[in-house]
């Protein structure tokens, strides 16, 4: 039987590690490969890399899949590695051409699922995920507990935020929830190559520690959310969770079983939209937890230190595997 870390080993603080280039791991030459696959009536498109274990990616938001490749580079000698675009996002399909508040998190974990057997994955295979895509793995981590070894969550939004989401001193951080839900934020961020290269270096220099951490790449930002529909298949995300981002600020929400998988949680304690003080709550939500504060980084921890984030997912998976 496994049994959780103890207390100690949970909280531990991760240090820096030397300054890398995140940015030169995607314009290698031996990047992931690009694929498509039609699974469960949606046309995905996913990167792949690796070989080994199975170990699934989760983007968040502002990312698609891409964000991902400088991780992917260095787990890919231990794992086969699955980066996919979620519904909306990336390459993959948008079904839904104008604002819709059909994209829930259980979609898109159905998604996922439907991913994993269009691959044949049907053994459990190990999740990795960020924002977005943690909320999506929490879905996972509840409706379908045995097709996972192990949740690797990068800063997590979860249930036991409640009411700090909207406290005064932090509301300031989470305008774009409610201007994404307006209907015509795409046409405004996408009226020009411009005004979408200055809403997106707002959130990639912003939540970043290191404001500069993306500079390099940025344009392909603005390439991806330029491209048709990508604005607002990634800001239908927040017209489906409004009702529920709301009940939590109000204390309304319903309670939700606690995650039985083991899990693993690594947060940046310079995020300052997903504050890593949040964390305290996590025992409540899942019962085999490890979890702790990566120092110096902000919100996208597996980006702005990709080799202290590959170390930490590969020690993880190792251990559960």
């Amino acid at each position: 039987m496994r049994t959780s870390p103890s207390p100690e080993s949970r909280w531990r603080r991760s240090r820096p590690s030397a300054p890398r280039g995140p940015a030169e791991a995607m314009r290698k030459p031996d990047a992931p490969a690009s694929h498509r696959i039609q699974a469960g009536g949606l046309d995905v498109h996913y990167l792949r890399a690796g070989r080994g274990r199975p170990l699934v990616l989760l983007h968040g938001w502002p990312e698609f899949s891409g964000v991902w490749e400088p991780l992917m580079a260095r787990l890919a000698p231990d794992f086969d590695v699955i980066a996919p675009d979620l519904r909306g996002f990336g390459d993959t399909q948008k079904p839904d051409a104008g604002p819709s508040e059909k994209v829930s998190a259980d979609l898109l974990a159905a998604d996922l699922i439907a991913l994993l057997d269009g691959l044949g994955l049907e053994g459990p295979v190990g999740l990795v995920s960020h924002d977005v895509g943690a909320v999506v793995g929490q879905s996972l981590g509840r409706s379908h507990p045995e097709r996972f070894r192990g949740l690797f969550f990068f800063n997590c939004p979860y249930p036991g935020i409640g009411r700090r989401w909207a406290e005064p001193d932090h509301i300031r951080e989470i305008w774009y929830h409610s201007f994404h839900c307006l209907p015509w934020a795409a046409a405004m961020v996408g009226s020009s190559r411009e005004a979408c290269r200055q809403y997106f270096s707002h959130f990639l220099r912003h939540w970043s520690a290191d404001p500069h951490t993306f500079d390099d790449v940025l344009e392909r930002w603005v390439d991806n959310f330029m491209k048709p529909g990508n604005l607002q298949g990634g800001f239908n995300w927040y017209l489906s969770m409004r009702a529920g981002r709301l009940a939590l600020m109000k204390g309304e929400a319903p309670p939700v079983a606690p995650i039985t998988v083991p899990t693993r949680v690594f947060w940046g304690d310079r995020d300052p939209v997903l504050r890593s003080e949040w964390m305290d709550r996590l025992p409540e939500y899942f019962l085999d937890l490890e979890a702790s504060v990566a120092e110096g980084l902000g919100h996208f921890v597996h980006y702005e230190d990709p080799d202290r984030a590959a170390a930490e997912v590969r020690a993880f998976f190792h251990r559960v595997g």
